[in-house]
């Protein structure tokens, strides 16, 4: 995620993102101009039409702008929304293990260093998995070790997160046998266990739930005839300029489903994705500091 000055107009222009989505869409932009610059000269040049004879309009693209307008607002606003969901999320996460450490530090004694950095671990773990669980799958190198057996209880297990809150909850719950948590301190500490899982069923939820195909299908569909017809609407009256219009306005629409596919998943290492790296950082050293 980027940070920056939403005042600093120049910076936000000049942005390198600018020069990314240019590079992105480059093949199309190029393909639009030598196919707009193919249309006019055969309509112009080849041809030799005029306004009498091949009357352009931009009325039905007029038309079928404003359409097209409403589809890609709802098409950026569903992606926004999820992209917003899972901002929440990773703040709802940020304040779970906030309040499980703060519970923990209360309940156990100073002394008891064994509990406590088991949880300085587990409690990171947790949400680094969640992270890698959004990607491409849960490395066990990127986790600490909590324990002599913590690798060993890993091994062949397909969904990481779902174990490690699985050993969070027999640690709390042998503290509990063991007289070292009351029966209330427990329940307290279920409250956060449990929104571990809520949070990551949340964020598996956007993650596997894409914009309905039908959508996606024929809004691309609706892209892809505006652009390839726009080229005839501006031939006869603006000529070889119609190059240029042309490239621009393919820009402007695809340079907006372009972001709306960017962020619809946000848990990504794209340049608009959540910044999941920076808050697991941050979990880390908010628990470490919390409970030692």
């Amino acid at each position: 995620m980027i940070d920056y000055n939403p005042k600093a107009w120049y910076s936000l222009i000049t942005h390198q993102y600018s020069r990314q989505v240019m590079r992105t869409l480059r093949p199309v932009m190029i393909f639009m101009m030598v196919y707009t610059g193919v249309i006019c000269f055969l309509i112009l040049d080849f041809f030799k039409l005029n306004e009498d004879t091949f009357h352009s309009t931009i009325g039905m693209h007029s038309l079928l702008g404003i359409v097209l307008g409403l589809f890609l607002v709802f098409r950026t606003n569903s992606a926004y929304d999820r992209w917003w969901e899972g901002r929440k999320l990773w703040g709802s996460m940020v304040n779970n293990t906030r309040n499980l450490a703060h519970k923990l530090g209360a309940f156990l004694d100073r002394g008891d260093r064994e509990n406590r950095e088991y949880f300085v671990s587990m409690i990171p773990n947790f949400t680094v998995s969640v992270r890698e669980q959004m990607r491409k799958g849960v490395k066990l190198n990127e986790l600490e070790p909590a324990g002599p057996d913590f690798l060993k209880r890993l091994e062949n297990v397909r969904h990481i997160p779902n174990r490690l809150s699985t050993m969070m909850y027999e640690r709390v719950n042998e503290l509990y046998k063991k007289n070292i948590i009351t029966g209330d301190q427990l329940f307290l500490l279920d409250k956060e266990l449990k929104e571990f899982s809520d949070i990551l069923g949340a964020c598996e939820r956007i993650k596997n739930t894409p914009i309905p195909y039908s959508y996606s299908m024929y809004l691309k569909k609706f892209i892809f005839i505006y652009i390839i017809t726009l080229p005839f609407g501006f031939v006869t009256s603006m000529g070889y300029i119609t190059i240029a219009v042309v490239v621009l306005i393919s820009f402007v629409i695809l340079s907006v489903e372009l972001i709306a596919e960017e962020i619809e998943d946000p848990f990504g290492r794209d340049i608009n994705d959540l910044p999941t790296d920076e808050l697991s950082v941050k979990i880390r050293e908010n628990v470490r500091e919390i409970l030692l």
